[in-house]
C-alpha cells in the first residue's frame, strides 16, 4: 500500500503498533514502559517524559483529532455507491477480496465485524445469501437514487442530524476504546463541572410550581376554578371557567377565563394552523371535586363561601394537618366524620376543610398547556398568543381566595413529593455497600453473563446470592417511585391514571391468555408475510401496492402546488430548468452547487445561469433572474413592501426547486419499494429476528404470565386509589412503604417470567449478554490488535520531515487550548442558566421545586468510567447541536406561507443562534497535522485489524 517514502507500520510482540521512518527509533527502543490505558487520570505532567515526543494531554488530543477525521471521512463515505465493497468481507468487491489492513474504513468495518456482524440473530446471516445478495444491493440501490442534500432542500434534513449524531458516537466509542502506547494519555479536567451538574440536578426545570415556571416567554399557571352562568334559550346553565394567570417579562400579570371547550377549539386551531403537527392529547373532561383541609382565620365571617368552593369547619388533630393526605386526600363522595371540638375563642386559628371545584381538571389542563408551551413552533403561533391574552379579565376577592388555596395545594403538592423522594432516596443510600458489590460485579469481565447465569440457575429470589437479592430490593425502590412519579405527582397523573385504568378495564385478559396459548404466532405472522409479499405470476406484492399507493398519493399531490406556482412564475424555460437540475446526474448537480459556493450565490442563481443544464437561458432572463434574487435579498434585509413585489419572482423559484426536489425524493423511494430485492431483504429479516422470539415464547409457556400481570395492574390500581383518598397518616413512610410492598407482593411472579424466558431461551440471552460485554471490553481495555504509539507517529514524521516540529506542536497546543476554553465556556452558559432557573424559582414563590431532571433514587451507582467511557468524553458528545430543536418542522410549516417571511424567519433564527453562541471558542485550522493521516490510517488498520 505505502511505499517507502511513507513511514512503515509494524506490529510489536507486547502488542504496541509503532511507526518506523528513516532512522526512527520505536518507543520499545527508547526504553518507554508500556503502561495499561488511563481511564481519566490526569497525569498532571506539563512536559513530555523521558524520550517521548508529546505530553500526554498532546497525545491525546492529537489521537483525538485524526480520529476525528477519520471518522468523519468514514461516514460521508458511507453515501458512496462503492462504500461497501471497500469494508471487506463479508461484502464482495470488484476488486477481490479487500483484507482487514487495506481497508478504507477501518473503523466502520472494525464496528460491523465486531459489534453488528456478531449480533445474536445476525450472526446467523449467510455470507452471501443475506449479506451481499441482498443487504449489499439494497443499500447500493439506495445510495444510487441519490436522495436530495440538506443543500437541496434548504434546510437541515432529518439524516444529516443523524450522521452528525452517528459521527459523534462513533468519535466516542474511538476516543474512548483505544488506548495510547506511552500510558501517559491525559484530559483536561474541570473539577467544577461535577458540581455544576450536582446543582442541575436540584435546580433544573421546574415542573409542577405554580409560579416562575417561564416557558418560551410564557409564564402561565391554571390558578383557579369559577362558575359562571350562561342563558340558552330560556334557563341559566352553569359552567367552570378555569382561571389562568398569564405572565410574559416586561408585561404586567394578567388573567383570563377558558372554558374546556376553549381548550379543544385551542386545539383544533393548532391542528389548523400547524398542520401536520402531532399534538398531545387534550385531557378527558373530569368533573371531580378535591376536599382539602386548610388553617382558617380567627374570624367568623362565613360568607367566604363562594361558589367554586364550600367551606364548613372542622376539629382535625394538628398533628396531621402538614400532610399532603389532608390537602388532596378527600374525593366527593368519601367519608368524611369531623371529630367534635369544644367551642373556640374569638380570634383563635380553626381547621377548614375546602371542596376544590374540578381540581384534577384545573391540573391536568394547566400540564397540557405547559407541554404545548414547550414546543416553541407551538408557544409563537397565533392561537395560543389569542387563547392567552385575549379577552382579560379581573378577579374577584373570593376569587383571588380560592386562587391562593389551590396555591397552597400545589405548594404542599411539591413539598410531598420532595418528602417522597428523599425517604426513597435515604430507603437506597442504606444499600449503599451491597449495590457497590453488586457494581464491582458487573464492571468485572463477564460480569453481566454471571448475572444472567445466576438467574438462570435460581428458581426463586430468596434463593440468589445476597448481592443480587439486595439489587432487586433496590429495584423495588426504583419502580416504586416511578410508580408513585407517573401517577400520582405529576400535573397530568391524574389524566394518565383515568386513561391506564380504562385501558387496563377494556383489555381481556383471560380470552388474551387462552389466545396466546393455543395459537402458534410463528405461523400467523408467516401466514400474514406471505400473503403481503406474495408476486403472483410475478405481479406486485400486497405491500407494493400498498406503499406504492402511499407514495403516488404524495407525488400527486405535489402537481397542484407546483402548477400553481408554475403559474405565478409565468415563465416554462425557468421551470423546466429547476426540474432539469433536479432530475440531473449527481455530477452535474455537484458542479452547479461548487459554482454557487465560488460566486457566493444562492443556488437558484448557479442552476439558471449555468451552461450545464438544457435549456439555456438568454442574457435577459438571466439578468432577470439576477435582478429578482437582488430584490428578493433586499426585500428579506429591510423589510420593504416596495422591493417586496420583485422579489416574488425569486421566492416562488426557490419553492419550486424544493417541490420538485421533494418530488424526485418520493419517486426515488418508490423505485426502491418496487424492487425485488427489498421484500427480500425485509423478509429475510423478519425470520432472523422474529421466528427465535417466537421459538423462546412458546416454550417459556409466556401466556401463564397475562394473569400475573393482570393482577398486578389490578393491586397497583388500588393502592393509588388508597394514597389518593386516604387521611390516616401525615408520615409519607407509609406513603412510600404502600408502593414498595405493591412491587414487593408481585416480584416473585416477575422473576418467575424472566426465568422461564432464561431457561428456555436457547442460548439466546447468553449470546446478547457476550455481545453487550464485547462492546464493554473494546471500552475498558482496547483493541486486541495494540495501541497506537501516538509518539513514534510524530517523531517519523519529523525525521520523514512530513511535518515541522514547532509548527505542529504549536497546533496541537492550539487544540489544546480550543477545547478548554470550550468546556469553560459550556461551563459558564450552564451556570448561567442555573442561575436564571435558580432565580426564576425563587421569585416564584412555590416552595423548592421539583426538578425535572431529578434523577431517580439510586441512579448514581454506576459512572460512565465503570463502561470504559471517560466522562469528559461523554459530556463533549451533545456539544454544538443542542439548539436545532424542530427547525424541520418549522421549515415545511412556512413553505406554504410567505415564502419571504419565512426566509426572514429562518435568518432571525439563525442570527438567534448566532446571539445564543457569542463567544464559543472556534476551532483553529490545522494544516500540518493532516501530514499525519496517511501514517495514522496505516496505524490504525494495523490496530483494528483483528
Amino acid at each position: 500500500m505505502a511505499d517507502s517514502a511513507h513511514p512503515q507500520a509494524v506490529k510489536a510482540l507486547d502488542g504496541s503498533v509503532e511507526i518506523l521512518g528513516n532512522g526512527n527509533v520505536t518507543s520499545k527502543e527508547r526504553g518507554i514502559p508500556l503502561q495499561p490505558k488511563v481511564n481519566g487520570e490526569a497525569s498532571g505532567q506539563s512536559i513530555p517524559s523521558s524520550g517521548n515526543a508529546l505530553t500526554g494531554k498532546q497525545e491525546h488530543y492529537l489521537k483525538r483529532e485524526l480520529l476525528s477525521q477519520q471518522v468523519d471521512f468514514e461516514i460521508t463515505e458511507l453515501a458512496s455507491t462503492t462504500a461497501l465493497q471497500r469494508f471487506g468481507a463479508p461484502f464482495r468487491s470488484d476488486y477481490g477480496e479487500v483484507a482487514p489492513v487495506d481497508s478504507d474504513l477501518p473503523i466502520l468495518r472494525f464496528i460491523f465485524v465486531h459489534h453488528v456482524r456478531n449480533f445474536p440473530f445476525l450472526d446467523q446471516a449467510r455470507e452471501k445469501e443475506f449479506w451481499q445478495d441482498k443487504l449489499q444491493v439494497f443499500l447500493e440501490l439506495f445510495a444510487q437514487k441519490h436522495i436530495s442534500s440538506s443543500e437541496d432542500r434548504l434546510e437541515e434534513s432529518k439524516r444529516r442530524k443523524l450522521a452528525i449524531k452517528a459521527k459523534k458516537l462513533v468519535e466516542l466509542m474511538m476516543v474512548s476504546g483505544i488506548p495510547t502506547a506511552s500510558g501517559y494519555e491525559e484530559r483536561i479536567r474541570f473539577s467544577e463541572l461535577e458540581v455544576v451538574d450536582r446543582g442541575a440536578q436540584d435546580n433544573g426545570l421546574l415542573v409542577n410550581a405554580p409560579e416562575g415556571h417561564s416557558i418560551n416567554g410564557w409564564d402561565v399557571n391554571v390558578a383557579g376554578v369559577r362558575t359562571t352562568s350562561v342563558k340558552r334559550t330560556i334557563r341559566y346553565h352553569q359552567h367552570a371557567e378555569f382561571l389562568i394567570r398569564v405572565s410574559q417579562a416586561g408585561k404586567p400579570d394578567h388573567y383570563v377565563g377558558r372554558r374546556y371547550g376553549e381548550f379543544a377549539k385551542l386545539h383544533k386551531q393548532l391542528r389548523t394552523e400547524l398542520p401536520g403537527k402531532i399534538l398531545a392529547p387534550l385531557p378527558r373532561k373530569n368533573r371531580s371535586a378535591t376536599t382539602s383541609t386548610f388553617f382558617g382565620g380567627g374570624d367568623d365571617d362565613d360568607a367566604s363561601s363562594v361558589s367554586s368552593v364550600s367551606t364548613h369547619n372542622t376539629g382535625f388533630n394538628h398533628d396531621d394537618g402538614g400532610s399532603l393526605r389532608n390537602l388532596v386526600g378527600h374525593r366527593r363522595g368519601a367519608s368524611l366524620t369531623p371529630d367534635r371540638a369544644s367551642p373556640r375563642a374569638s380570634g383563635e386559628y380553626r381547621r377548614e376543610q375546602v371542596t376544590l371545584y374540578r381540581e384534577d381538571q384545573r391540573v391536568s389542563l394547566r400540564a397540557f398547556l405547559r407541554t404545548f408551551l414547550q414546543n416553541q413552533q407551538i408557544a409563537e403561533s397565533k392561537a395560543m398568543a389569542e387563547f392567552l391574552t385575549g379577552n382579560v379579565v379581573k378577579v374577584n376577592q373570593e376569587e383571588l381566595e380560592d386562587i391562593d388555596r389551590r396555591k397552597a395545594m400545589d405548594e404542599k403538592r411539591i413539598e410531598e413529593q420532595k418528602r417522597f423522594y428523599e425517604i426513597a432516596r435515604q430507603r437506597a443510600k442504606e444499600l449503599d455497600v451491597y449495590m457497590e458489590s453488586f457494581r464491582r460485579d458487573i464492571v468485572e469481565r463477564n460480569g453481566l453473563t454471571n448475572l444472567f447465569k445466576e438467574i438462570r440457575e435460581k428458581e426463586r429470589i430468596a434463593d440468589l446470592t445476597t448481592e443480587y437479592q439486595k439489587f432487586v430490593e433496590w429495584l423495588r425502590i426504583e419502580v416504586a417511585a416511578t410508580i408513585y412519579h407517573l401517577f400520582l405527582a405529576e400535573d397530568n397523573s391524574p389524566e394518565l391514571f383515568a386513561q391506564a385504568k380504562r385501558i387496563h378495564s377494556m383489555i381481556p385478559y383471560t380470552a388474551l391468555k387462552q389466545v396466546i396459548r393455543f395459537a402458534n404466532p410463528a405461523m400467523v405472522m408467516s401466514g400474514v408475510l406471505d400473503l403481503f409479499l406474495a408476486q403472483p405470476f410475478g405481479a406486485r406484492s400486497l405491500a407494493q401496492r400498498v406503499f406504492g399507493m402511499a407514495l403516488n398519493d404524495g407525488i400527486r399531490g405535489f402537481e397542484k402546488p407546483i402548477g400553481a406556482l408554475k403559474t405565478k412564475i409565468n415563465d416554462d424555460v425557468f421551470c423546466e430548468k429547476l426540474k432539469s437540475f433536479v432530475n440531473a446526474d449527481e455530477n452535474t448537480k455537484n458542479s452547479v452547487r461548487n459554482e454557487a459556493v465560488v460566486d457566493q450565490v444562492d443556488l437558484v442563481v448557479a442552476i439558471l445561469k449555468t451552461e450545464q443544464i438544457t435549456p439555456e437561458l438568454s442574457p435577459e432572463q438571466v439578468g432577470q433572474a439576477f435582478n429578482a434574487y437582488v430584490a428578493w435579498d433586499n426585500a428579506v434585509e429591510n423589510v420593504d413592501d416596495e422591493m417586496k413585489t420583485g422579489a416574488q419572482l425569486f421566492a416562488y423559484l426557490k419553492q419550486l426547486l424544493k417541490l420538485y426536489t421533494r418530488q424526485r425524493d418520493k419517486a426515488m423511494m418508490l423505485s426502491v419499494i418496487e424492487e425485488p430485492v427489498t421484500l427480500h431483504l425485509f423478509r429475510d429479516l423478519f425470520t432472523i429476528f422474529y421466528e427465535p422470539l417466537v421459538r423462546v415464547y412458546k416454550s417459556a409457556n409466556v401466556y401463564s404470565s397475562v394473569t400475573d400481570f393482570a393482577a398486578f395492574m389490578d393491586d397497583m390500581f388500588r393502592v393509588l386509589e388508597t394514597a389518593q383518598r386516604q387521611d390516616v397518616s401525615a408520615d409519607p413512610n407509609q406513603t412510600v412503604q404502600s408502593f414498595i410492598d405493591l412491587c414487593a407482593r408481585h416480584q416473585d411472579a416477575f422473576y418467575k417470567f424472566v426465568h422461564e424466558v432464561h431457561v428456555h431461551d436457547n442460548g439466546l440471552f447468553s449470546q446478547l449478554m457476550g455481545w453487550l460485554e464485547g462492546i464493554l471490553e473494546f471500552l475498558r481495555h482496547g483493541p486486541k490488535g495494540g495501541k497506537l504509539d501516538m509518539n513514534a507517529l510524530f517523531q517519523g514524521a519529523i525525521e520523514m520531515h512530513q511535518v515541522d516540529k514547532t509548527a505542529a506542536i504549536q497546533e496541537i497546543d492550539h487544540l489544546i487550548k480550543w477545547q478548554e476554553d470550550r468546556k469553560k465556556w459550556h461551563q459558564d452558559k450552564t451556570r448561567q442558566k442555573m442561575a436564571a432557573e435558580h432565580s426564576s424559582s425563587s421569585s416564584g414563590g412555590g416552595g423548592a421545586p421539583l426538578s425535572s431532571t431529578t434523577p431517580p433514587p439510586g441512579s448514581a451507582t454506576f459512572k460512565s468510567s465503570d463502561f470504559g467511557i471517560d466522562a469528559g468524553d461523554l459530556a463533549d458528545l451533545d456539544g454544538g447541536d443542542s439548539e436545532s430543536g424542530d427547525e424541520d418542522e418549522r421549515e415545511d410549516s412556512e413553505e406554504d406561507g410567505d415564502p419571504i417571511a419565512g426566509e426572514r424567519k429562518r435568518r432571525v433564527r439563525k442570527q438567534d443562534h448566532l446571539r445564543r453562541t457569542a463567544g464559543e471558542p472556534v476551532k483553529p485550522e490545522v494544516r500540518q497535522l493532516r501530514e499525519l493521516r496517511e501514517g495514522f490510517l496505516m496505524m490504525l488498520r494495523m490496530v483494528l485489524a483483528d
